[in-house]
């Protein structure tokens, strides 16, 4: 008897907590949203509405934008406004961009798995890195040693894919894209030589497991209310998230270990070519505050920025090359043209030498054919800021303090209203006149953001996508190993494919 009473005690508590906590977020969600006044985007539902098309989460956006370029879900605290809008997104990432900044959910969500790397820091933070960076970025050894790199890892990318091709199995071009990408990054930001494309780093392909894992859990915080809980209690994607960032410590602060007693044992410290070991040499001016912590934090954003977005987009481009064949054909075309290329041109490490600056530049259906590739398939789909004061957005819908404006790269690539009517049509040659490529408005084509925080590797992941390109489609043309497939995407930070990208691919050139 005592037992029954116990559990029917324990039975009636758990559904009064479970009703006063319903009650609580039903107040959080409803109240003081002016969710009738037109003043302020139509609201399309709760941020759980978008937890429950966590799968197919930005064609949805996609479909709302169609409707209504601007429009809101209500959460716990405050709106959650998405725009498609490029007049907005010029105002939060330009003209108001003191007002907007990435605000405290962005920087819990993004807290544990970045730590204060610049992707998830505002204010003194993000200036000392951000100008740190952009001296990185622009000294000519880097750029050097960073197309070195690219080129004679291209060339490794040639010899895997020459194996498949030359005994006609299918591969998965994103694995592959992505070890390629691994590899790259951690040549030129830490001076290491991973192999994960050459299979002989199991440390590197637990890491890669782990930092996409990451991804992928650190992603769910923003359309899970309940992520928080999920943290306390260590369950689900939260849990996962814990396991993949204690290897993602291990791996990366041995690594600082292992650098920092490299500079130790050398004398002229002004010759070292990678990221890192000139981050190391300028931490020594302030250790306290470029401890290893902060170093960790900024090799992970340069993780996050010069693997995934790349190889995703890279994935992506060969995929709309298999869905285009007269595109892929044209590419091939304009690299022989360039660099004085034929099917008879065999010696792989000689051709990749003949891609130098000069012929990248030269390039302007390729650049197009990348560029109509972001518009649809952006590497950062979705992105965030937080309102700091109230605030009109030009479309006319106000902002209270506190809201979240989202701009949303994913859909706006597929808007008839911003890009016309053959909007999702895969089509480079609106991007040419008179064959010569024309930028568009970095608030019109947002794949690599604007305003202050542009991405200041663009020009960086522009070459290494060219060179990997004009390598691999010198050699092979590419088919979808199933023709009828479509690839779909899965819901991260970065636009990753769900699942693998399997193709063929056909030598070009004659052995």
């Amino acid at each position: 008897m005592e037992l029954l009473t116990s559990l029917a005690i324990i039975v009636l508590a758990t559904v009064v907590i479970v009703l006063c906590f319903t009650i609580y977020l039903f107040i959080k969600i409803f109240t003081g949203k002016s969710i009738f006044d037109k003043e302020y985007a139509p609201v399309h539902a709760t941020i759980f509405d978008l937890f429950f098309h966590k799968d197919d989460l930005y064609d949805y956006e996609t479909e709302i934008a169609r409707e209504k370029p601007t429009f809101r879900f209500l959460s716990p605290g405050q709106s959650e406004i998405l725009t498609a809008d490029p007049r907005n997104v010029e105002h939060i990432l330009k003209t108001r961009f003191d007002n907007y900044t990435k605000g405290h959910n962005s920087r819990q969500n993004l807290g544990d798995l970045l730590g204060h790397g610049i992707f998830a820091v505002d204010g003194e933070k993000w200036k000392q890195q951000r100008k740190l960076a952009s001296f990185e970025f622009s000294a000519r050894v880097l750029r050097d040693f960073s197309c070195s790199v690219f080129r004679r890892n291209a060339s490794k990318l040639v010899g895997f894919v020459t194996e498949f091709a030359l005994s006609g199995k299918a591969f998965d071009a994103q694995d592959m894209l992505m070890r390629y990408t691994l590899d790259s990054i951690f040549k030129v930001g830490f001076g290491v030589e991973l192999k994960c494309l050459d299979g002989f780093s199991k440390e590197g392909e637990e890491f890669m497991e782990a930092f996409d894992e990451g991804n992928v859990a650190t992603s769910s915080r923003f359309i899970d209310p309940l992520w928080k809980l999920k943290w306390f209690l260590n369950i689900g994607t939260q849990a996962r998230l814990k396991k993949s960032i204690d290897t993602i410590d291990k791996f990366v602060y041995r690594l600082i270990t292992t650098k920092r007693k490299e500079l130790a044992e050398e004398q002229d410290t002004a010759v070292r070519e990678d990221i890192l070991s000139r981050f190391l040499v300028e931490s020594e001016k302030d250790p306290d505050k470029m401890n290893d912590k902060y170093l960790r934090d900024i090799i992970l954003s340069f993780m996050i920025a010069g693997k995934d977005t790349t190889a995703a987009a890279l994935s992506w481009f060969l995929y709309m090359l298999c869905k285009n064949p007269l595109v892929q054909e044209k590419i091939v075309q304009e690299i022989r043209d360039v660099t004085s290329s034929d099917e008879k041109t065999t010696d792989v490490n000689g051709f990749v030498k003949s891609i130098t600056e000069e012929a990248l530049d030269k390039m302007q259906y390729l650049h197009a054919a990348l560029s109509e590739t972001l518009r649809l398939y952006p590497s950062v789909p979705v992105d965030v800021r937080c309102a700091e004061n109230d605030d009109i957005l030009p479309d006319g819908y106000r902002v209270k303090k506190g809201d979240n404006v989202y701009y949303i790269a994913y859909a706006m690539g597929r808007m008839t209203y911003i890009w016309g009517q053959d909007a999702e049509e895969f089509k480079p040659e609106r991007w040419l006149k008179d064959g010569v490529f024309q930028p568009e408005s970095p608030f019109k084509f947002i794949s690599f953001h604007a305003g202050p925080r542009i991405c200041l590797g663009k020009d960086f992941a522009s070459r290494q996508m060219k060179i990997v390109s004009m390598a691999l489609l010198h050699f092979f043309r590419f088919k979808m190993a199933d023709e009828k497939s479509n690839v779909h995407y899965k819901t991260m930070l970065t636009l990753h494919m769900e699942g693998a990208l399997c193709l063929h691919a056909i030598p070009r050139t004659s052995t």
